[in-house]
This record gives C-alpha cells, structure tokens and sequence, in this order.
C-alpha cells in the first residue's frame, strides 16, 4: 500500500503542511492575536498567538495526517483497504488544513469570512463523501463501522455499510439544507451525529440478532 501511494502520500503532506508557507508570506501583516475559533453564528471565541496559527495548526494537521495515514497501513486487513479508500484518507487532512487555514489568515487580515459556515458545509460535504464511500468499504481494523458484529461477519458487515451509506448521505445533504436555511446549531449537530451513529449500531445488532446468533 505505501510503495503505491508513496508519491501521493508525500504529496498531501506538502499540501498539508502549506499554509505554513503562506503565513509566513503574510507575517508582518497578521496580528498578534488571531482567532482560530468561532461559535456556532461564526463569532470568534477562541484566540491564539501568531505562532501557533502560522506554524503549529499545519504542524498538528499534518501530525494527524501522517497518523492516519500510517495507522491505516498497520491494520491487520489493509489487504482489505482498496486504493480509493486509503486516498480519501490521504487527502481529507490536506482540504482540512487549506480550508481552515485559509479562513483564519482571511479573517485574521480583516476580511468578512464567516467560518462556522464553512465548518459547517466541511461537514455536510464530509457526511455525503463518507456515506457514499461506505458500500464500497471492506472489512477492516481502521475504516468503516466498526463494531464486534461487523468485524465477525462480512455479510453484517456489508448489510450495515449499505445502510449506513444511505443514511449518511442523506444526513449530510440535511445538513447542508440546515446549514443554507441558517438552522444548524449544538443541539441539531449531535442529534443528527447521533443518528447516523447509533442508527447504524442498531441495525447492524438487529442484523445479528436476526440471522448470525447461535
């Protein structure tokens, strides 16, 4: 897996790592306080040191790529794992680090971004990419539903993907439908995370249940 993704793999650690570049472009004209935290109507709250925008949100983006990305080659199915699901991995902390980087230097140059919206249309885009990716995912330690009933049947395990392929979709295009009607708040966010979480783990129980217990 890594001799075949060893060029992407260096390539979106570069990417990741990028806005360090840019924020050093744009050091004499950033402040010394920059927001890196916005509540759910897009007002910052959460304040850091210039440094720590600049250099340690790419360094921990780019730490938490190279986890996954590492941590996916040591699971004991990554024969499992085709090339498409370990790219989607590959490439989720890349758009991450551009996007939110970008939206902390934008508004940190006094320009009108509001980024809990575009927190909130990475999660509604998130939520449909994963379901769709779902169907498609084979049995593994580090991808997927992962749960004892899954793990020990294929057949649950596919029936469960499936489901949950749906459910997520459609819970990522309600979002997104929330998120354009200025709807999405605390509550509604873990209601629906909730959903397409527990829903999941109860069909795929009720799968067990049904057809694989002794």
């Amino acid at each position: 897996m890594l001799k075949r993704n060893k060029g992407t793999l260096i390539l979106t650690t570069i990417i990741t790592a990028l806005p360090i570049l840019l924020g050093l472009a744009l050091w004499s004209r950033l402040p010394e306080t920059i927001a890196t935290h916005c509540d759910v109507n897009g007002v910052a709250d959460g304040w850091s040191s210039k440094a720590f925008a600049v250099f340690g949100l790419p360094a921990f983006l780019v730490a938490v790529h190279l986890l996954c990305a590492f941590g996916t080659m040591m699971d004991p199915k990554r024969k499992n794992i085709q090339d498409k699901m370990y790219k989607l991995v590959l490439w989720s902390c890349p758009v991450i680090s551009i996007l939110t980087c970008g939206a902390v230097y934008l508004y940190a140059l006094g320009m009108e971004v509001n980024m809990a919206l575009i927190a909130e249309l990475m999660v509604g885009v998130m939520f449909i990419v994963v379901g769709n990716y779902l169907p498609k995912c084979r049995q593994s330690y580090t991808m997927g539903i992962k749960l004892p009933w899954t793990l020990n049947d294929e057949e649950n395990w596919n029936a469960t993907h499936r489901f949950g392929g749906w459910l997520w979709m459609a819970g990522g295009v309600v979002f997104l439908l929330l998120t354009f009607l200025n709807a999405v708040n605390t509550l509604c966010t873990l209601g629906l995370i909730l959903l397409i979480v527990g829903l999941p783990t109860a069909y795929s129980y009720l799968y067990y249940r049904k057809h694989c217990k002794e």
